[in-house]
């Protein structure tokens, strides 16, 4: 019996799945820097291999091209794809966009199409899912991971972006550079409510919407695996310090209650440039009956389905995931697509 394996290949994550009978089994994010060099692809191959080591076929997407380790989105696919074909062999296949999944040789021929497209895979599979159960197949498709957060709209079960690549994706509002955790706070705010009085913040690399969620004490578990701004620990504490040094100022200089009040506010101007980017997709689409929310913590894209007032549904729901495996499917969405997909 087959098991496929579908790994997406980011610029700071390797997440991996696999699928047995059209049904996911595991999901797993993996530590990949990749900006730092392939070496750290190569660690997080190996520490993947706990799945992959299970699987008999191969499904790869890819954001990691954009990597600032290449010179091109062109050498970058070209590079990630003769790594993992060392890897798999020929029983990898890489995911084509519009095109679904092309061998390695096509791949890095066609590497306009390889590029970034995990998003499609996403959404293809959720249409599909959508028409096959009866339900309304008009939707938008909301995922937030840890960098950026992807709006696609879906149209009679099918993907309808108005934009392809990432710059004309951020021009039609459906790529929102902005994320559960990697974001910085100053790509969020330039001032914040302090004590009664507006603040303005430093513009500088001190603190992340991780410290964000972890000063609010609302960041699920394992989410965030990079290093911190000042690369100590990520206590509770410790994202308040960090998050204070935007104020410049000190932890002791108001109460966590303080603390907490600026740092909903932080995370509720996020929030608001998410449903804009909503409201931009939403008025180019004829109906979007339903959202489909996924990603690192879906809780936050059914309050934006609730500011939009339209019901929502998780991917791994629409998938038929176990509810223990739930989480982790949302977390890990373009690999367990394409792994779907390709058994499929």
């Amino acid at each position: 019996m087959t098991i496929v394996a579908g790994l997406d290949v980011g610029g700071a994550h390797l997440k991996v799945s696999l699928v047995e009978n059209a049904t996911p089994i595991a999901a797993r994010q993996y530590l990949c820097p990749l900006w730092q060099g392939l070496d750290h692809l190569d660690t997080a191959l190996r520490e993947a291999e706990e799945l992959t080591g299970r699987a008999d076929a191969f499904a790869i997407t890819m954001t990691g091209e954009l990597s600032d380790l290449f010179e091109t989105r062109e050498q970058g696919v070209q590079t990630l794809v003769d790594r993992l074909t060392e890897k798999f062999g020929t029983a990898a296949r890489f995911w084509g966009g519009q095109k679904f999944f092309d061998t390695a040789n096509d791949a890095k021929t066609n590497f306009f199409d390889v590029a970034s497209t995990n998003f499609l895979a996403t959404a293809t599979l959720a249409g599909q899912r959508l028409a096959a159960t009866g339900q309304s197949a008009n939707a938008l498709l909301i995922d937030m991971g840890s960098t950026t957060t992807d709006l696609i709209p879906i149209v009679a079960g099918a993907p309808t972006p108005r934009g392809l690549t990432d710059p004309d994706r951020l021009t039609s509002g459906e790529l929102v550079y902005t994320g559960l955790t990697r974001t910085s706070v100053m790509a969020v705010c330039t001032r914040a409510p302090f004590a009664g009085r507006w603040q303005s913040l430093a513009r500088e690399y001190l603190a992340t919407m991780a410290d964000v969620r972890r000063v609010l004490g609302c960041l699920p578990d394992g989410l965030d695996v990079h290093a911190t701004a000042d690369g100590r620990g990520k206590s509770q504490a410790e994202s308040v310090a960090r998050f204070a040094r935007m104020f410049c100022r000190e932890p002791a200089d108001a109460d966590l209650a303080t603390w907490q009040q600026a740092a909903q506010h932080v995370v509720e101007l996020q929030l608001r440039s998410i449903q804009e980017g909503c409201a931009q997709v939403l008025s180019g689409v004829p109906r979007a009956d339903i959202i489909v929310a996924t990603g690192l913590d879906t809780s936050l894209v059914t309050e934006i389905s609730r500011r939009l007032q339209r019901p929502c549904q998780t991917f791994s729901q629409l998938v038929g995931t176990p509810a223990t495996l739930q989480a982790a499917v949302d977390c890990n969405a373009p690999a367990v697509a394409v792994a779907l997909l390709l058994g499929e």
